[in-house]
Order: C-alpha cells, then structure tokens, then sequence
C-alpha cells in the first residue's frame, strides 16, 4: 500500500519587516529625544513632516520627547496623491494634528511660468523663485506661527551637498558650544552633531541626520510606522532603493535618472495631464 503525502504548501516565507526590526538600532537612538527635547527647550518651533520615510522617524522621536510638539507639513501642491491620503493616516496613527503650509504658488505653476518647460513658450525672466516659494516663504509663516526651532528629517547620506553642510555646521557648533565637554570625537557628534543655525536665526536640528538607510528602515519595522503607500508602489515599478524618496512629483536633479519614469508608469493618467502644461517632461522618459 502506498502512502500518499500532502503536497507540501509554501510558507510565508522570510519576513522583510520582522528582519530590518531585528536589526541593530542606531547607537545614539535612545538619547536622541533628550536632545530633541532640549533643542524644543530652546528654541520652541516645530517638526516639519514631509510624508517620507526619514521625516516619519524624525517625528516618531519627536513625539517621544514632546507629545504635543507642532507638526507643520508643507504643501508644494505638487505631491503624489498617496501623500495627501498617508497625512490622515499619520494622524490617526499619532493622535495629532497637522497644519498645512501652502505654497503661494504650486510647483507646477511656477515651473510652467519659466518657459522651460515647453519650447514654444517664451523664457520668462521674473518667474518667481521655487527655493522661495516652496521652502523660504513657508518656513517663514511656520517660524512665525511656533517659534525659531525646527525638527526635521534631512540625512547626509542623502547627497553630498547635505553630507558637507552637516559637517560644516558641526564643526561650527563645536567651536562654539563644546568647551572640553566631549572627550571624544564620537560624544561631540552625540552631543553637537545635526544641528543647523540659519542667518536669519532660525536653527534645524536633524535627529536622524546621520543615520543610515537601513537605520531608518529598522526603526520603522522595530516601532511598526505607517509608511507612505508611495514607496510600495514605486518598489513595484522596480525603482531601486535610491530612488525611493518621497517629494514632489517631479525632482529637477533627477530627471535623467529615470524619476519621470516611475512617475509616467505609476501614474500614466496624471502623467498626461501635467505633460499638458510641461509638455518637455516626455524627453527624460
């Protein structure tokens, strides 16, 4: 008599979220909120939450050291539609509020109102400023409404130009606020590590500023955040890590890297209708 077996059915198989939980967490991760405490101390402000993975982190910390901190999200009119719907999540997810800053001009206005964007339009030379009117103006009205200080997600890692302005303004604060107190190099960028003081006397300070992508993605899983559907979704296009960032639907220094790409193959519908007004964008797909 022969024994008949079950057919073996597949398991689960290895669990992604449960391996980055398990990883090391970043070493300073525990004595962060006491820094972001100190930082609110001094200087009042907010935490600026911009719907991507390292601004969720920053805010999760945040909220450890001030439940009741403002989160201010700045509106660029020219996010992916998951964003809008994720902030509620957020919300619901931290019991919070976020204020909304609008652009005075969304991205998209501003960038048709250059003209080169459409070859049969004429260039515009008093197109205004998208540096000013997407970060400048509505940090201005934030700082005004909650104070000098700021928390945010920004990473070195992220690009060199963030890498060297995070080494610039931590040799800047040493020399300015580390009286022998750090025997270390480690304890200095502990202690003194992250933080950017503005000309106009604004000051920034990046909990996660020197934290890795696989750090962020493990305090994620560990804490078991709501993450942007976005990511998923460009994951399942197959853009590679490194493009999985979350800001405006269109990133200029990205184009020819294939950001319109995901963008045309995500969202083919909206991708028609902003190649209307920026019909220029089809070159970079």
């Amino acid at each position: 008599m022969t024994t008949q077996h079950p057919t073996p059915q597949p398991g689960p198989g290895l669990d992604l979220a449960q391996l980055r939980a398990l990883r090391s967490p970043h070493p300073a991760a525990v004595t962060i909120p006491d820094r972001i405490s100190a930082h609110l101390a001094e200087h009042d402000g907010y935490v600026a939450f911009s719907g991507g993975k390292d601004s969720l982190v920053a805010l999760h910390l945040a909220l450890q050291a001030e439940p009741n901190v403002p989160v201010v999200f700045f509106d660029s009119g020219f996010e992916y539609p998951e964003t809008y719907q994720y902030l509620a999540t957020v919300q619901e997810a931290f019991d919070i509020e976020i204020d909304w800053y609008h652009a005075r001009h969304s991205t998209l206005e501003v960038l048709a109102a250059t003209g080169h964007w459409d070859h049969r339009a004429p260039v515009s030379t008093n197109a205004p400023s998208l540096h000013r009117i997407l970060i400048t103006d509505p940090a201005a009205r934030a700082h005004a409404d909650h104070g000098r200080g700021e928390v945010w997600g920004v990473r070195g890692e992220e690009s060199d130009g963030r890498r060297i302005r995070y080494a610039i303004a931590l040799r800047e604060e040493i020399a300015r606020s580390c009286h022998s107190c750090c025997p270390t190099h480690r304890d200095q960028r502990r202690t003194h590590g992250g933080l950017i003081r503005r000309a106009d006397g604004t000051a920034a300070y990046g909990p996660v500023w020197d934290w890795t992508t696989d750090q962020i993605w493990a305090h994620i899983a560990r804490y078991q955040l709501p993450i942007n559907p976005v990511y998923d979704k460009l994951r399942a296009l197959g853009a590679p890590e490194h493009f999985l960032r979350i800001s405006h639907m269109l990133d200029a220094q990205r184009l020819e890297q294939g950001r319109v790409t995901w963008l045309r193959r995500g969202w083919p519908d909206l991708f028609d209708d902003i190649a209307t007004v920026l019909p220029r964008i089809r070159e970079y797909v």
